[in-house]
């Protein structure tokens, strides 16, 4: 299967098809709020409004796994309350849809204690289906990881900067796919196959995100990544062509 046979959900997600249909989901961090309450910011809870996208895509399209790329949940090192009570609402509406593979980010210390029987926790360096390497990207995958024929990261919160004649900027999340520089990878993984990669952006609205045609990818496989001949693709599929062609 190539990894670009994903299939983008307008808006949402994307859907990854096989023999089992796999739906990937990005940077929830569930409780950010509370951090931009603290700095001046009146923003609501996007909690409910994120599983009511997340049930929606899952009755639309009834995928068999669901795979949460890490950042479930955002403060560190301690959690709200509010925090807490969001993060088991949100796993147990979403477990009666799909079984959940829950990769832990840099945000998701003691995750555990936050998790129902049934959810499955992997190792923060990933997990391996179905010859595709699933990963949060905030430390160094697994040697088992990268000789994945494909692999899906998250992490950077990518964007695309878009610039218009008056100098007006516009930065509108985006998918990428690319693969590394293949010099720079045997450096630290010296028996692999370059897989492709496909980096996908934030579910949370209020996350933010990197200019990846100006700032280029966060984490430690940044420099090992070739930005410039990456296919940028809208969160509705619309293909921008390669970064370097970007303007």
């Amino acid at each position: 299967m190539n990894i670009m046979d994903f299939k983008p959900i307008p808006n949402e997600a994307a859907l990854i098809e096989n023999n089992k249909k796999i739906l990937v989901i990005a940077d929830l961090h569930i409780g950010i709020e509370s951090e931009l309450r603290g700095k001046g910011l009146n923003v609501t809870s996007q909690t409910s409004k994120m599983i009511n996208r997340l049930t929606k895509i899952c009755e639309d399209y009834w995928p068999k796994e669901i795979v949460l790329l890490g950042d479930v949940k955002h403060n560190i090192p301690s959690s709200t309350i509010g925090e807490r009570r969001d993060v088991k609402n949100f796993l147990d509406k979403i477990r009666e849809y799909a079984k959940i593979h829950i990769i832990p980010g840099n945000h998701d210390g003691n995750i555990q204690r936050l998790l129902s029987e049934g959810l499955i926790l992997h190792s923060s360096e990933g997990f391996v289906y179905k010859d595709i390497g699933f990963f949060h990207g905030h430390r160094w995958p697994s040697n088992e990881i990268i000789q994945s024929k494909q692999l899906v990261m998250a992490h950077t919160h990518p964007t695309i900067m878009l610039t218009d004649r008056l100098n007006h900027k516009n930065f509108e999340p985006c998918w990428i796919k690319t693969s590394f520089i293949k010099d720079r990878l045997v450096e630290r993984y010296p028996k692999n196959s370059n897989p492709e990669i496909l980096i996908a952006p934030a579910f949370n609205p209020l996350c933010g995100g990197i200019a990846v045609n100006k700032d280029g990818i966060t984490g430690p496989l940044g420099k090992m990544i070739d930005i410039q001949n990456a296919q940028v693709y809208l969160l509705d599929g619309t293909s921008l062509g390669k970064i370097k062609s970007i303007k």
